[in-house]
């Protein structure tokens, strides 16, 4: 490989044998490099390609702020428990490790750090949770200092935030607090609690999200008034109605209606989760 740009002493920017640019990171790979130089492989810790069109300067930039070795030790923690999807999306990795690296530097001055969304976390995203203490685990054996455990709550938001393709967890932060509002609707609407560890509730939340991807991405499913929706809203007037109260809360917080579909199936999604949690 041909270096094509030096960051710092510890990042490149580099052109492959294909002819592409990736990212290069390893401690002292772009010391006294100069473009145009071989590429030094003993001393590479890890490659980036950039993905979906993503700009490699952009990338570059924001690797240039994480040592290398926490770069490496999340690496090295994501293909220890499995999460291989993950390490092979850039962006993902790169805010994995600079949220590492930053925790690590926080212990290290002694700072704590409290997670307010601990419980949403828990209940919203489980799956991701829990991936998220097994990546901690792995990545406190490790470290030199064992990061807390409550850092597993930042961490499984990158793990929900890898669903969005977007380097920060503002949306993600967003579409939490939508799904407590959306849950507290169907509460006052039906006048029954519903329990957040439930697997109802699971399969529901399951279902917001993928809604909130399919928003995010502008692919709302849309059949124009078609059979299966039209026979759902006639079979669950009450929860269509409730569903039709959720799509105003969505428009007014996301600034995007939802397909007549998209209710349908939430139609659909609301007196599913009623029906089993009032059942219980």
């Amino acid at each position: 490989m041909e270096i094509a740009r030096v960051f710092n002493n510890n990042l490149v920017l580099a052109l492959d044998d294909a002819g592409r640019e990736v990212i290069l990171t390893g401690r002292g790979l772009g010391f006294q490099a100069r473009p145009g130089q071989a590429v030094d492989p003993e001393k590479v810790v890890r490659v980036f390609v950039p993905v979906d069109g993503r700009d490699p300067d952009h990338l570059a930039h924001l690797l240039s702020g994480i040592p290398p070795e926490h770069i490496q030790l999340v690496g090295q923690a994501l293909a220890e428990v499995g999460l291989d999807a993950v390490s092979r999306n850039p962006s993902l990795v790169i805010a994995l490790a600079d949220h590492v690296s930053f925790a690590l530097r926080r212990v290290a001055l002694g700072m704590d750090l409290e997670y307010p969304l601990l419980a949403e976390v828990q209940h919203l995203y489980n799956e991701e949770y829990q991936q998220a203490l097994s990546l901690l685990h792995a990545i406190n054996r490790a470290a030199e200092v064992p990061l807390p455990e409550v850092e597993a709550v930042g961490l499984a938001l990158h793990l929900v935030n890898a669903g969005f393709a977007t380097g920060d967890l503002s949306y993600t932060y967003k579409m939490t607090g939508i799904i407590q509002q959306m849950v507290a609707v169907i509460e006052q609407s039906y006048g029954l609690p519903l329990d957040s560890g439930s697997v109802s509730v699971g399969r529901f939340v399951t279902h917001l999200r993928y809604l909130f991807v399919r928003i995010h991405q502008h692919r709302q499913l849309s059949g124009e008034h078609s059979t299966i929706g039209v026979a759902i809203r006639d079979a669950y007037p009450r929860a269509a109605e409730c569903a039709v109260r959720l799509a105003a809360l969505l428009e007014l917080r996301l600034g995007a209606s939802l397909t007549d579909d998209e209710v349908s199936y939430l139609s659909l999604h609301v007196a599913r989760v009623t029906t089993d949690d009032d059942a219980a």
